[in-house]
């Protein structure tokens, strides 16, 4: 006579995976510490950010609050972020901060570039035409030697941050 509650043999046994209280209390201080980047969010980025309309609220409501008002929110928005995918907000909040690390870095690219055109002259001036060839060659030798006798009379930079306003507004369109 078989038992009542073994399987058959040949039926799979489904593999119960066990979460701690601990593993449960950390996800969800993940949770809330995400939640709180949000609120720490200007409105304008917060619209690019795929939320649900109840959380949206949550989060513009805690933006307004102050003190223990603020902390009650955001343990609210933690509730919330429990029953909603948390994966697409995480891709678009390191998309933000990604974004931000890349326009930084292209400011130094563009510094740099001015360095050259200022030490080297009509090299990296060829250099810069060769990655925006809409510049001025005339005015960046103009500036280029502007910028050297400014520096060597110890005057204020002023030929130096044109150069780079330049090569910024080639950059912007571009984009």
């Amino acid at each position: 006579m078989a038992r009542k509650n073994q399987k058959a043999p040949w039926e799979e046994e489904e593999e119960i995976i066990w979460v701690s209280k601990t593993e449960m209390k950390i996800d969800m201080e993940e949770l809330q510490k995400l939640g709180e980047e949000l609120v720490a969010l200007k409105p304008s980025v917060l619209h690019k950010i795929p939320l649900e309309d109840d959380l949206r609220d949550a989060i513009a409501d805690a933006q307004r609050f102050k003190n223990e008002a603020k902390r009650r929110q955001l343990q609210y928005i933690g509730k919330l972020m429990r029953t909603t995918d948390p994966e697409p907000i995480q891709a678009a909040l390191d998309k933000i901060r990604n974004k931000h690390s890349q326009s930084t870095a292209a400011l130094h690219k563009l510094e740099q570039l001015r360095d050259r055109i200022v030490e080297e002259g009509d090299s990296a001036i060829g250099d810069a035409l060769e990655l925006y060839p809409n510049l001025d060659r005339q005015r960046l030798r103009q500036l280029a030697r502007q910028a050297n006798k400014e520096k060597k009379a110890g005057k204020p930079a002023k030929a130096y941050r044109e150069i780079f306003q330049i090569l910024k507004q080639e950059e912007q369109e571009e984009i």
